[in-house]
């Protein structure tokens, strides 16, 4: 959050947050929306789950979440950016069972043994370790036993291995700290912090995916 992290960029504003959707649909040449749809389908929504979207941005993500559920089924965004809030109330105003708030993720938060999933898209990469390490712990906390994160971001690749068609762009268009992020072994990571029974997704050739651990304590 830049405020916060002034070398992070997953807080957006302006330009950049008003046309959000379209820039990223144009940065992956159309394919976007089949890939976040197909990510969400993964996810294996119930009618009924609570769901947390932690980053929740432009509401994107929780309207297609939303299409999985019914009047019993929750979903809560968080997110600190007031244009991408806007963009969430009118994105999802037709969903009754939505909302979204403003507050930050890295910080401890209320939640506690509530949601059936948690689901953070391309945010946690933008976040110190330390932060980051914070935002599992939310997660963890907020799923009841038996729940489930979902992590849809980077993979776990070499930057310096890459082409040069992919590390030009990362180079040119990420923070620092996505730098180290890509090189961590998150399996481990969320192992220590209580979550297990992974499974991942892979796209765009592994340089993106959807990662699940179960809260199991």
């Amino acid at each position: 959050m830049s405020a916060y992290y002034p070398e992070s960029k997953v807080e957006v504003s302006g330009f950049v947050a008003r046309y959000y959707d379209i820039l990223i649909n144009i940065v992956l040449l159309g394919r976007y929306s089949s890939f976040i749809r197909k990510a969400i389908r993964l996810m294996g929504i119930g009618p009924a789950d609570k769901i947390l979207d932690l980053g929740a941005g432009t509401g994107r993500n929780a309207c297609l979440m939303a299409g999985y559920s019914s009047s019993e089924g929750e979903i809560i965004g968080l997110d600190i950016s007031e244009e991408m809030i806007s963009q969430f109330e009118k994105k999802c105003r037709d969903f009754p069972n939505i909302k979204i708030i403003n507050a930050r993720i890295d910080q401890d938060l209320a939640y506690e043994r509530y949601f059936d999933k948690v689901f953070i898209s391309f945010v946690l990469h933008g976040f110190p370790q330390q932060a980051r390490n914070q935002i599992v712990r939310n997660a963890f906390k907020a799923l009841k036993n038996g729940g489930e994160f979902f992590i849809l971001d980077y993979g776990e690749f070499s930057l310096r291995d890459t082409p040069l068609y992919i590390r030009l762009p990362f180079k040119l268009m990420e923070c620092r700290y996505a730098f180290d992020f890509i090189e961590k072994n998150w399996g481990k990571i969320l192992l220590l912090q209580g979550f297990s029974d992974f499974k991942e997704q892979s796209f765009f050739s592994g340089y993106v995916r959807l990662l699940r651990g179960v809260k199991t304590l």
